[in-house]
């Protein structure tokens, strides 16, 4: 019995994960890869529809870097390996506030929680850092593992847009999710928020 506990341990085992500011060279063949969607991991990646390549997202990284409206972060797990990436932008600096964007790229680490660790991480970077209030994201309503990776983190449901996305021509709800800088606002802790 206690092999298998210490069994269980190892394969349940926290992976150790990083947040790094994203270089250029960051943009490889790998980095790449993460935007194929022949898993269909990706469906409901981009509210848009948008299709990303290695020109769009050189492109897009690239034209963010000299406005500060943008922060781009790798993650990665202690040994090296690459597992995904968070966008914090765009970045209102008037009213503080941002969209969050996290995509777990490396299929090996889908399921594990890493998602929501690196939300929750990038979110006290977004606030400590950055100086952001509040934070925002929206995602399509059949996207439980998104929503449950946010609110996992410490980010609340805060409504839902009826029919917001056309998804292969049916209408989907948008669920729109917040996180709130407690330098900024008082935070209830009992059950009656």
């Amino acid at each position: 019995m206690k092999n298998v506990l210490q069994l269980l341990r190892l394969l349940f085992m926290e992976i150790e994960i990083t947040l790094r500011p994203l270089k250029l060279n960051d943009i490889d063949d790998e980095y790449c890869n993460w935007y194929e969607n022949n898993d269909g991991h990706l469906n409901y990646f981009s509210g848009s529809g948008k299709i990303f390549n290695r020109d769009i997202l050189l492109r897009d990284f690239e034209s963010s870097i000299p406005d500060e409206n943008y922060f781009h972060y790798l993650i990665s797990e202690k040994s090296g390996a690459r597992i995904g990436n968070i966008k914090i932008g765009p970045v209102d600096n008037k009213n503080k506030t941002s969209d969050l964007v996290c995509l777990i790229g490396n299929r090996s680490f889908i399921g594990k929680g890493i998602g929501s660790r690196a939300i929750a991480i990038a979110s006290e970077l977004a606030f400590k850092k950055h100086d952001i209030r509040r934070l925002h994201g929206g995602m399509h309503a059949n996207n439980l593992s998104s929503i449950r990776a946010y609110t996992k983190a410490g980010w609340f449901i805060e409504g839902t847009f009826k029919g917001y996305y056309l998804l292969n021509g049916v209408a989907t709800d948008r669920v729109c999710v917040a996180c709130l800088n407690p330098s900024y606002f008082s935070i209830k802790t009992d059950a009656n928020n």
